[in-house]
């Protein structure tokens, strides 16, 4: 089984010691976020976890701790992107994000750290000017500290409207996303980096960018040292090429307050978030609910 920690929240920053306590445990539980009444029952012990995908901006909380996850194996989708505080408000400044990138690069290898630049946002300040400078500068600092990028540009949710505070989002035509694929494309080649798309529709092949998997059985398979014969994650978005994985998250509850984020539908305080979670707790927010209809299914 392949375990996603997590699409839907940042556990290596905020959430490691509830992690590592659903480790000693041996299980985790994870509601359906489409049907919170259906809970399963997620064995974490090293016999039942083929493979960790840790997600992250910043995870240095995590860093120390690695040597507890040494039974297990794992890599991170590590999310470095060019904004400042308005867009993420939460995050340190990036050299400090670039140097957390490299140390856990050097301590796990280049390999097991996928880097994301996602998603691709344009507004009046963040241009394709601007995108394609940074872009040139972080290839600079992680080339050799990654073997891969992963891009993907905004998609637009209704919801998220209300958490950009008057920021103006301008959407991406064809046109334009060609443009920023064929040059991040020159980047990403002239510092040998791969560079592949998340859940895009549009075909960029042409300029050597393939259709990615975040949850990717190929490097899952090459650091397990095994083929699982993973299958394709339908619960996912129809153009999503990752293979089937359980998340152990749960949404609205990263504190990092991307006003971008998909993930945020619900738009809670910290104190808000921080009320909600037990570290000691089998979830990661909340508990049984008995009014529920709930059912338990060993994974």
């Amino acid at each position: 089984m392949i375990v996603s920690v997590s699409r839907r929240t940042d556990i290596p920053a905020f959430y490691q010691e509830w992690f590592f306590n659903r480790l000693a445990a041996g299980f985790a539980m994870t509601r359906n976020p489409m049907n919170p009444s259906q809970v399963r029952r997620v064995d974490l012990t090293p016999a039942g976890v083929d493979c960790f995908v840790f997600w992250s901006k910043n995870p240095v909380p995590l860093l120390p701790k690695l040597d507890r996850l040494r039974d297990y194996k794992y890599y991170f989708q590590f999310t470095l992107t060019p904004y400042e505080h308005d867009l993420e408000p939460g995050l340190p400044a990036k050299d400090e994000i670039v140097a957390t990138f490299k140390e856990l690069s050097a301590k796990i290898g280049a390999e097991r750290v996928v880097w994301r630049y996602d998603p691709i946002v344009f507004t009046d300040r963040y241009d394709l000017h601007y995108h394609s400078e940074c872009f040139e500068w972080l290839c600079s600092q992680l080339a050799g500290f990654t073997e891969r990028c992963v891009i993907s540009f905004y998609d637009h949710y209704n919801f998220i409207t209300r958490n950009l505070k008057g920021i103006q989002i301008l959407p991406a035509d064809s046109a334009t996303i060609r443009q920023t694929a064929e040059r991040f494309a020159e980047i990403a080649g002239s510092h040998r980096l791969i560079l592949e798309s998340c859940a895009e529709k549009e075909n960029l092949d042409e300029f050597g960018i393939a259709h990615g998997r975040c949850i990717d059985d190929r490097l899952i398979n090459r650091i397990c040292g095994r083929d699982l014969q993973s299958k394709r994650d339908h619960g996912q978005r129809p153009l999503c090429g990752c293979v089937k994985s359980v998340d152990i998250g749960a949404y609205a509850t990263c504190l990092h307050g991307c006003r971008y984020c998909y993930a945020a539908r619900q738009r809670l305080t910290p104190s808000e978030i921080k009320a909600r979670h037990n570290p000691d707790s089998p979830f990661l927010v909340g508990g049984l609910d008995e009014r529920h209809n709930i059912s338990l299914d060993s994974v």
